[in-house]
Formats: C-alpha cells, sequence, structure tokens
C-alpha cells in the first residue's frame, strides 16, 4: 500500500518592521510537521535582502521577481498559514491568492477587529499558536 502523499503548507506573516522577529516561522513549522506536513517559508530564501537599518531597503528589491516566487510557491502549496498580529500589506495579498487559488487558509491573528477581506478569505481563523495544530487537522 502506497503512502498518502505529504501535504505542503505556505507560512505567510509580517516580515517588513518585523526582520528581527520572525521566530513564530519557526513555530508554525514545528506545528506543521507533528502533523506530517512540509513547509514552504519564503523567509528561508528571502531574508537575505532584508535590511532593518537601512531606509526604504524593498525599493532595492526587484519586486516583479520577488512577487512571483511567492505566488508560484503558493500555488504549490495545499494550505497557507497567515500569521497577522499586526497588519501586513504582504500578508494579506498571499491570503487572497491562495483562496482565489483553490487553497485552505488558516489565520492566527489576536487582533480584535480583523477586516472582513481576511475574514472572507480564511477557512478557520485562531487567536493563538496552540490552537493551530487542530485547526490544521480540521483543513486537511
Amino acid at each position: 500500500m502506497q503512502a498518502a502523499m505529504k501535504k505542503t503548507v505556505f507560512i505567510s506573516g509580517p516580515i517588513q518592521g518585523m526582520e528581527t522577529n520572525q521566530d513564530y516561522r519557526k513555530k508554525i513549522a514545528r506545528i506543521c510537521e507533528r502533523v506530517n506536513c512540509e513547509t514552504i517559508d519564503p523567509w528561508l530564501r528571502e531574508k537575505i535582502i532584508y535590511r532593518k537599518d537601512e531606509p526604504c531597503w524593498w525599493n532595492n528589491v526587484p519586486a516583479p521577481d520577488f512577487v512571483e516566487r511567492d505566488l508560484a510557491d503558493i500555488e504549490k502549496c495545499d494550505v497557507l498559514i497567515a500569521y497577522l498580529p499586526q497588519l501586513s500589506a504582504g500578508t494579506c495579498m498571499e491570503l487572497f491568492h491562495a483562496k482565489r487559488k483553490g487553497k485552505k487558509v488558516i489565520v492566527i491573528s489576536d487582533m480584535k477587529c480583523l477586516s472582513p477581506w481576511i475574514v472572507v478569505h480564511a477557512d478557520k481563523i485562531v487567536k493563538h499558536f496552540d490552537e493551530l495544530e487542530d485547526s490544521l487537522k480540521q483543513v486537511l
């Protein structure tokens, strides 16, 4: 009997303004491993271009290539997990794209008033990381 293919999870979350606070990605990856999912984490590829102490560093990034790589990775995944401790344009665009491509979307956010755009494009919304594993199992 053949083993089931592992599901793939894209890890999405704010970077700009949080360049030195990306530990949430490791937490999400560990939870994904526990439910036998592989992860795609664009931070692992892109962290070399982020410069917290350089103003407007993103103006030096080739934007079309940067965005296209992330969108292509989202299209390869089964689930997108969006961590939103604060609003993030990139994270919102990624979750919108994922949902439009038929992917499952889980949002982790303890913000009191999430935008209806986020709510409508999420299959599950949890407030804390300790709720993520059960939610991930439910959408798989």
